[in-house]
């Protein structure tokens, strides 16, 4: 199984969802990088459960550097980190260790490691392990911040109730930074939905968008390397996720031409696109505009429905009715970890296009 994403800056995640703990590994790190542990719990306390029917499960999330710091910089060689797991309730999976879960990996992972997997709140594959990433990639964030680029993601819609677009992007990125609930209105009617389906013991998704501010020009490789290549195989990697769409998405393909190309004028002294259809991206390098793109999240998968379902030991058909504890809704937290994986991709590409040392701070 690959666990590792990048090419100049790599990330490996490791640990299962009821395992001792979970951690990263980040190799090609530049030296220099202020280890900000107050922003790193900003981002972990993003990714925990919030609102209504959220699940019970909770973690102290608070991670333990092996590696690869010293005096509170990193020090450029491998930087491991670990976060213990305190909170798993074991018992509630062995009832259930061949009754495959619809639409989670419980199937897949049985044929591909052939029961010597931990199943135990879906192990490895868990969303559990995303924690990792997203105190991995708080790093990176916060290098990429000292250069100007910030991040920032927001529930686009949730089973038809929608908040606005981004607007002023700055100022909309920073009131994101401190939201348990990433929304750029008041979400109400957001939180209507979700609540809702956890009274229904059932479960939404939802879409989320993202920006990506003050991305320097000219980043990113033709062909195979494209940012949006490597966007998507970052954020396709992340649990739930089923779709992603940059700048006018899918749409642009009902758009004629003169509709839906971005037109190019001279703004103090730089040029600039009048529309941003191609979200950022042009021939996949960044074209200096803002980086725009959607990602589609499932529902959770764990709903307190009875379903169909097979015993893949026995052989035979069956049903199941999951017990243990689960969110009817993961979009308000997915934002944190899909910002995390747009700040490996962007930290990678960085470093491939101006070296090693580019993110430490001078």
């Amino acid at each position: 199984m690959k666990n590792t994403f990048g090419n100049a800056v790599t990330l490996t995640l490791f640990g299962e969802s009821h395992g001792s703990a979970i951690g990263a590994v980040i190799d090609g790190i530049s030296p220099g990088i202020k280890i900000d542990e107050k922003s790193i719990s900003e981002k972990l306390a993003r990714r925990k459960p919030c609102g209504v029917g959220g699940t019970k499960r909770r973690e102290d999330d608070i991670p333990e550097f092996l590696s690869g710091v010293f005096n509170g910089y990193t020090t450029g060689t491998p930087l491991t980190l670990m976060i213990k797991n305190n909170d798993t309730r074991s018992s509630d999976y062995e009832a259930m260790r061949s009754v495959a879960r619809p639409s989670h990996a419980d199937l897949t992972a049985f044929y591909k490691y052939g029961g010597f997997e931990d199943y135990r709140g879906g192990g490895h594959f868990s969303g559990r392990v995303t924690a990792a990433l997203v105190a991995a990639c708080a790093i990176l964030s916060h290098a990429l911040k000292t250069k100007g680029i910030m991040i920032g993601t927001h529930i686009c819609s949730c089973h038809g109730a929608t908040d606005r677009t981004f607007e002023d992007y700055e100022k909309d990125i920073r009131a994101l930074a401190g939201k348990r609930f990433p929304v750029l209105g008041d979400g109400k009617d957001i939180e209507e939905q979700i609540r809702k389906a956890a009274l229904a013991g059932d479960s939404v998704g939802g879409v989320l968008e993202t920006a990506v501010i003050n991305m320097p020009e000219g980043v990113g490789e033709p062909w195979f390397d494209t940012l949006e290549g490597m966007l998507a195989h970052a954020v396709f990697s992340v649990p739930a996720v089923k779709g992603i769409e940059f700048g006018a998405g899918f749409d642009i393909a009902n758009m004629l031409g003169s509709e839906a190309n971005d037109q190019i004028r001279m703004e103090n002294g730089r040029p600039v696109t009048v529309t941003n259809n191609s979200g950022g991206i042009n021939g996949g390098i960044s074209n200096g505009m803002p980086i725009v793109f959607r990602t589609a999240i499932k529902p959770t998968a764990s709903i307190y429905k009875k379903q169909d379902t097979v015993d893949f030991m026995k052989n035979e058909n069956t049903s199941l009715l999951i017990q243990g504890r689960h969110d009817p809704a993961i979009i308000q937290r997915a934002g944190a970890v899909i910002d995390a994986v747009t700040a490996l991709v962007i930290a990678d590409l960085l470093t491939v296009r101006f070296g090693t040392d580019y993110l430490g701070e001078k």
